[in-house]
């Protein structure tokens, strides 16, 4: 059909091409660039309107101060009038219109040219506080130019006051050139420090950063690649850390995926001969049921066990490839007697005292336990079989030492506690950091771990907990714990 989707028949993987590292001034560097020559701008914009306001008082006072000594010398020559070509020059040399000076409560006008009909500011310059200069300040920058304002202030120390007439173009003037003067070194200022930032950050940090990044990328192509694990350093700066922590992260994860594809292996491998396995039992358990028939008393008494043996290595063919998938089957509970079960597993490890091991039960006959029966046996078999093994090969200095295996059992209120333990060698300390992972808490040579692993797996499905117990002496000892299962009201009040 027409409207059909192309179907890719050719099996190619289409994976997605990493994301190229932004340019050096696109990315976190530039940013920060652009960012450092805001920042300093605008700490020169809140400089500027005081320095702006400061220049400007600085400005006036000069212009009172010149005129002031002018005007003390004009004052000497009373009762003379200054002669008309003096004032137009002293006017001039001090950029007034008007020159008045206060003095004993009178004023007296020494030099005037031009008149102006009226004044649009006054200004004192006695007290001027911040914030009215600053406000000053900026009208006279932004809107002032043709104004004409007065000035006065005191004459030094004394109490004679200085007064002046003159247009605010000249101060405008001088304060538009200090502005552009302040912008341009405001922003020399500005481009300084961001360069030396941004090449001290880009050395102490972007540069680390995008070495982490190009290795995060380079490891996910070929995460199984060891010569792609990131190579930190001794530093202790936080980046120099975080380095450290994705090597750490990165082997971790490289011993996880090895460990990973052995369970692939293991599984695959398991899945082949599971068939054949099971045609193997299946047969052999039809072989041992014509034991049954046997007159032989001893083989009797062992027939049941060893159909109960075949039929267990059924049921564990049947459940190795659900166990694979993760999916073990929920434990069937019910209540059994738990010294039974244990005797069950002593028969299985034909342990006796002739062959050196000892078997000891320290369990009540009446104590029962609310479990799985098959995935109890299971727990205990496996770390009971540990046991033994170790302790076959244990040779002991001491000729004294006796080689035991004690299986205890107590119930306190609704919780069982169940204690393995024996006089072996004890666990080495890489088999206790590693005591429940698959293929790395074995204790022996060629041992996989898989027993504590699937131990711990259906002593949790029960609701309970496995610990290896620290004990004084030498060997190793754990300890079960089971709860009873909780009764549903409903099912109470039926039985009741």
């Amino acid at each position: 059909m027409s409207g059909e989707m192309p179907t890719d028949l050719s099996g190619a993987s289409h994976e997605t091409a990493p994301e190229a590292m932004p340019a050096l001034f696109r990315g976190l560097s530039g940013r920060l660039l652009w960012m450092t020559i805001l920042f300093v701008m605008l700490a020169e914009v809140l400089i500027f309107a005081p320095s702006v306001a400061g220049m400007r008082m600085n400005w006036l006072r000069d212009q009172l101060d010149t005129a002031a000594a002018a005007g003390i010398v004009i004052d000497g020559l009373q009762p003379a009038e200054l002669p008309r070509s003096v004032q137009d020059d002293t006017l001039l040399a001090t950029g007034t219109k008007v020159i008045a000076l206060r003095k004993d409560g009178t004023s007296r006008l020494l030099a005037a040219v031009d008149v102006p009909p009226q004044v649009d500011d006054q200004y004192d310059l006695a007290d001027v506080p911040l914030l009215v200069s600053i406000r000053d300040a900026m009208d006279t920058l932004f809107f002032g130019g043709g104004r004409v304002m007065r000035v006065f202030g005191p004459v030094g120390e004394s109490d004679m006051i200085i007064e002046l007439v003159m247009t605010d173009d000249a101060l405008r003037k001088d304060m538009l050139s200090y502005a552009r003067m302040m912008f341009t070194l405001s922003l020399v200022i500005s481009l300084i420090t961001a360069v030396l930032i941004f090449l001290a950050i880009n050395r102490m940090m972007i540069r680390p950063i995008r070495n982490l990044t190009r290795n995060m990328q380079r490891f996910s192509e070929r995460p199984e690649d060891p010569q792609r694990v990131f190579a930190g350093d001794a530093a202790k700066g936080e980046l120099a850390v975080a380095g450290r922590h994705l090597a750490s992260m990165q082997i971790e994860l490289q011993r996880t995926l090895k460990q990973q594809k052995n369970l692939a292996d293991l599984g695959l491998a398991v899945s082949k001969i599971n068939h054949d396995m099971r045609n193997i039992l299946a047969s052999a358990q039809l072989m041992s049921d014509r034991l049954v028939d046997v007159d032989d008393p001893m083989v009797r008494s062992f027939a049941p066990k060893l159909l109960r043996t075949i039929d267990r290595a059924v049921g564990y063919t049947n459940e190795v490839l659900s166990y694979g998938q993760a999916t073990e089957a929920a434990p069937r509970r019910r209540r059994l007697r738990l010294v039974a079960l244990c005797q069950e597993v002593r028969d299985i490890l034909a342990l006796d005292p002739d062959g050196g091991i000892e078997f000891i039960e320290q369990i009540s006959d009446d104590l029962e336990v609310d479990a799985d029966g098959e995935q109890l046996f299971r727990v205990i078999h496996n770390i009971c079989r540990n046991a033994a093994q170790a302790l076959t090969t244990f040779h002991p200095e001491d000729s004294a030492t006796i080689r035991r295996i004690t299986l205890s059992a107590q119930r306190i209120g609704s919780v069982v506690s169940i204690s393995i333990d024996d006089t072996g060698p004890g666990m080495p300390r890489k088999a206790r950091e590693n005591l429940f992972a698959a293929f790395r808490g074995s204790a022996r040579s060629g041992g996989t771990g898989l027993g504590l692993v699937i131990a711990r797996e259906l002593v949790l499905a029960h609701g309970g907990t496995i610990a290896l117990v620290e004990k004084p002496g030498p060997g190793t000892q754990f300890r079960i714990e089971i709860p009873d299962q909780p009764v549903a009201l409903e099912d109470y009040r039926v039985r009741a």
